[in-house]
């Protein structure tokens, strides 16, 4: 049996309101780091995603080696709170760090990876290509922001998995991750990075979750066949993209995905507020 939460593990407030995020009133816009917490019964809590960290919340800019860099909080307008942080939100749950035994990592960005070492018995699984960009040199400004070492080093248990596996729904996906369920595997995704994937859990109703990480950030470039975006997100996915072709058109079919197999699979993202909000209250989206 799986029980899943959602968590809210960071939120960005950035300059031009709905520009971002399609409903502010006002000129801040709200963009969430959606992290899904899985209770299960044999391998203990499993995370997919982390969001922001205690380490990030306390010391963000820490030279030499900043954990968030300062142009990209300040173009987020990044608010870091102690109670937003995953490892916090477990603790309120009634559990404790130890009881996280893996986490899952869509991608390696400073805003999915910050709060990997709040966790230190846990093994953390990842793709091997996104394991190899990350903690390899990094060439162009947003490599060398995206990826941060600080973040990276203190983790002790890495789980790395080629990008082959059996097909699901028309997509490689890579099964039987190592020490957990068989209903929970990656769903590789390049584009955002090379080593991009989501996340596809199997709810104990037979319907699929699958959490696409960066594959997509807003609402309404799923669930319909004429793709919209609003300015600001569609900005900030062309400026961390390494491949657009890629991206565009894992991004597609995701949206066919979700329009052909709704009846079987919810499709969300990391950021997107309102995707969140119906994904926590049991709304659909």
């Amino acid at each position: 049996m799986l029980r899943i939460h959602h968590l809210n593990c960071g939120t960005d407030c950035p300059l031009g309101g709905a520009l971002f995020d399609g409903r502010s009133t006002g000129p801040l816009g709200k963009i969430v780091c959606h992290c899904l917490l899985i209770e299960t019964d044999a391998n203990g809590l499993v995370l997919i995603d982390t969001g922001y960290g205690l380490r990030d919340v306390a010391h963000p800019h820490a030279r030499p080696d900043p954990r968030i860099p300062v142009p990209w909080r300040l173009m987020l307008n990044i608010r870091l709170h102690e109670r937003d942080t995953a490892i916090r939100q477990i603790e309120a749950l009634g559990h404790r760090a130890s009881d996280v035994r893996h986490i899952v990592a869509t991608h390696l960005d400073f805003d999915h990876a910050g709060g990997l070492e709040d966790f230190p018995n846990a093994v953390v699984h990842v793709m091997a290509r996104e394991y190899d960009d990350a903690t390899g040199p990094h060439a162009g400004v947003v490599a060398r922001n995206r990826w941060r070492a600080p973040q990276l080093g203190g983790v002790q248990h890495w789980r790395r998995y080629g990008a082959r596996g059996e097909p699901w729904f028309g997509f490689d996906a890579v099964r039987d991750l190592a020490g957990l369920p068989p209903e929970i595997l990656f769903v590789p995704l390049p584009g955002h990075t090379w080593g991009h994937a989501g996340v596809a859990v199997r709810r104990d109703d037979g319907r699929w979750l699958l959490h696409a990480g960066d594959a997509y950030f807003y609402r309404g470039e799923m669930r319909d066949a004429r793709r919209r975006c609003t300015p600001g997100l569609r900005a900030y996915q062309r400026l961390m993209e390494v491949d657009a072709t890629s991206r565009m058109a894992n991004q597609a079919r995701l949206r066919t995905l979700s329009i052909e197999r709704r009846d079987q699979v919810t499709v969300t993202c990391a950021h997107d507020p309102v995707e969140f909000e119906r994904c926590r209250a049991g709304s659909p989206l």
